[in-house]
């Protein structure tokens, strides 16, 4: 059963992902060294999306900011109160049979000063952003990539916590890229579970494994060319997850949504 969300390996292909991109982040205070990553970064994005619909990095912010990333995610999880997550194609209802992570959102300043998320996400939009403008981007180029969501933080928080397969977004309401940073350290799949698998459209219908490691990101489409689940995890899993929006679509949805009420 597929359920479609509008909020948020057996064949593995080793091309879907890369390393080592927090290297040059070492050097941030050099625009050239700078300028070279994300030159390097948008490439590796749009070849994967163009080939895969998928693309998975490691290492993306190293081990000192994830870990800065990590502790404020932690606070936020102390410190405010994280909801249900909502299926919202059944009406915006807490299902705990299809959905069971907790979660918040914040823009990096509310609840909570958080610079490090504040930073991650600056890395995301520079990246995605950069990716929409660039001549000769494929697949991208099809879309006016004008803004995001805010972060939304989630927990899974074991106990075979899970979400079952599911469209981010279905209903064309904006959603074009989904990007999602994991939070695991010390995660092992076998025991631990809680891996993201993703039934493609592409490339025959290859279905990916990818595990929710620590400084890991990934992109991937958010429509229906990625229905994808999140595998039961048998302790807490943390992710941050933002959604980059179509201005056309975003707006066209809105207006649907005026004259349904």
């Amino acid at each position: 059963k597929v359920v479609e969300e509008t909020r948020e390996e057996e064949e593995e292909d080793p091309d879907v992902h890369c390393t080592g991109a927090s290297a040059c982040l070492e050097m941030k205070d050099n625009s050239k060294s700078m300028h070279l990553w994300l030159g390097n970064s948008v490439k590796v994005l749009l070849d994967h999306l163009n080939k895969y619909g998928v693309c998975v990095v490691d290492n993306f912010l190293g081990e000192n900011r994830g870990t800065r990333v990590l502790q404020e995610v932690h606070h936020l999880h102390g410190k405010s109160s994280f909801q249900d997550g909502q299926v919202m194609s059944g009406g915006g209802l807490h299902e705990p049979s299809i959905r069971s992570d907790k979660i918040t959102w914040t823009d990096g300043k509310t609840p909570f000063h958080s610079p490090a998320l504040q930073y991650l996400v600056k890395l995301l939009d520079s990246i995605v952003m950069t990716a929409n403008r660039v001549p000769n981007n494929g697949e991208l180029g099809k879309y006016s990539i004008n803004g995001r969501t805010r972060m939304m933080v989630a927990c899974y928080p074991g106990a075979g916590s899970h979400y079952v397969r599911h469209v981010d977004n279905p209903n064309k309401d904006g959603r074009v890229v989904t990007a999602i940073y994991y939070l695991n350290k010390d995660w092992d799949s076998q025991a631990d579970g809680g891996s993201l698998k993703i039934y493609s459209q592409m490339n025959n219908g290859a279905v990916a494994k990818v595990d929710p490691l620590f400084d890991r990101v990934i992109f991937f489409w958010s429509d229906s060319r990625n229905p994808h689940e999140v595998l039961p995890s048998h302790k807490p899993r943390y992710a941050v997850t933002v959604w980059y929006l179509d201005e056309k679509e975003k707006r066209r949805y809105e207006e649907r949504r005026r004259k349904d009420f």
